[in-house]
């Protein structure tokens, strides 16, 4: 049996983001807190897959392991370490895997070639793997998968900010059930296109899966009036894909939305937001 654990919900600066003194963080209670955006899967045989690295790796990896709140275990360490592209929070936890940290050795580090090229130019980085902490394994574009006999990962193209590195969504295959993690994209129009699909149901369709955890960073396009250029930072917001999809069908996936920045309305799950969330089946 493979069982996957999802270890993180928020934007790459989770919840609290640092420097936010908006009630959006600052009330903040410590069950309130949310973990950047990362998923945990154990295989049939006990290697562990993890797909991202956050800074939180140390409280996120207690939830793969189930460690007790007392006594000593020992360390189970990190088989495979998976990364979708190079923003921070998706990344920032890479550093825990050394010396410092866990002193891990032989972690089958898997990405994309511009991801590997980023790593081998960032000296605290290359040095990981100079010094055997991972092995950079690149996603092959002719076999789109790593398989075990219980568990298959699939890597999927997705256009987004590509300043540092490429960005590539992740399908994990089960015996019986399937997901999508497809934490970061820039717009629904640009990854449709990519894909030559005609709309989001075609789009997971084409994907062949069961549940679908998508980019659910604004809930829509002027979160950041007061704050920033929202346009510097595309994401398709949740209003808009819940217009683009209308009310769930009896055959659609399950969708879930994360990588939810620390303004997002559904947090709150007494919101106006998240009712309308509830109320269309999603």
């Amino acid at each position: 049996m493979v069982e996957l654990t999802v270890l993180g919900i928020a934007q790459d600066g989770g919840r609290p983001q640092a420097g936010c003194l908006k009630s959006c963080c600052s009330t903040l209670t410590p069950s309130d807190v949310r973990y950047p955006v990362a998923l945990g899967i154990v295989d049939h045989d006990g290697s562990t897959h993890l797909i991202e690295a956050s800074r939180h790796l140390g409280e996120q990896l207690r939830f793969i392991w189930k460690l007790p709140t007392g006594g000593d275990k020992k360390n189970k360490g990190i088989d495979h370490v998976w990364i979708t592209h190079a923003h921070l929070g998706h990344v920032d936890g890479l550093g825990l895997l050394g010396r410092e940290a866990m002193n891990a050795e032989g972690i089958h580090l898997h990405v994309s070639e511009s991801m590997a090229n980023l790593i081998r130019r960032t000296p605290s980085w290359n040095l990981l793997a100079d010094l055997g902490v991972f092995d950079i394994e690149i996603f092959n574009r002719e076999e789109r998968f790593f398989q075990s006999s219980t568990l298959q990962i699939e890597h999927v193209a997705i256009p987004h900010r590509a300043e540092l590195s490429d960005m590539h969504g992740f399908i994990i295959r089960g015996l019986h059930k399937s997901l999508f993690f497809l934490p970061d994209q820039d717009s629904w129009e640009d990854t449709l296109s990519a894909h030559d699909c005609r709309s989001i149901r075609h789009f997971l369709q084409k994907m062949r899966v069961d549940i679908a955890l998508i980019d659910g960073t604004f809930w829509s396009f002027d979160e950041l009036a007061d704050m920033r250029d929202q346009t510097q930072v595309p994401h398709p917001p949740v209003a808009q894909t819940l217009n683009f999809l209308g009310s769930r069908l009896p055959q659609d996936p399950e969708i879930l939305f994360i990588h939810l920045n620390h303004t997002n309305p559904l947090f709150d799950l007494s919101s106006a937001q998240y009712q309308t969330l509830q109320g269309m089946g999603w």
